[in-house]
């Protein structure tokens, strides 16, 4: 059985290594980003919820009287 030749491993993956390297950065450098991003202005909106207008009390099982 013939040994497998390793020895061209190590410049084959270092050289497509760079190659991508390089290729994302043409791809990256070609897109347009804002040069002064801004802060869009938030509007809250204010639901009125029907149990908001009313009081209501929660009882705690331990504060209840012994059956």
């Amino acid at each position: 059985m013939p040994q497998l030749d390793t020895s061209t491993w190590f410049i084959t993956i270092l050289s497509s290594t760079i190659t991508l390297f390089i290729l994302m950065q043409l791809k990256i450098s070609s897109l347009n980003f804002p040069l002064n991003p801004s802060i869009k202005p938030t509007k809250l909106t204010k639901t009125e919820n029907p149990w908001e207008l009313k009081w209501t009390k929660i009882y705690s099982p331990l504060s209840l009287p012994l059956q």
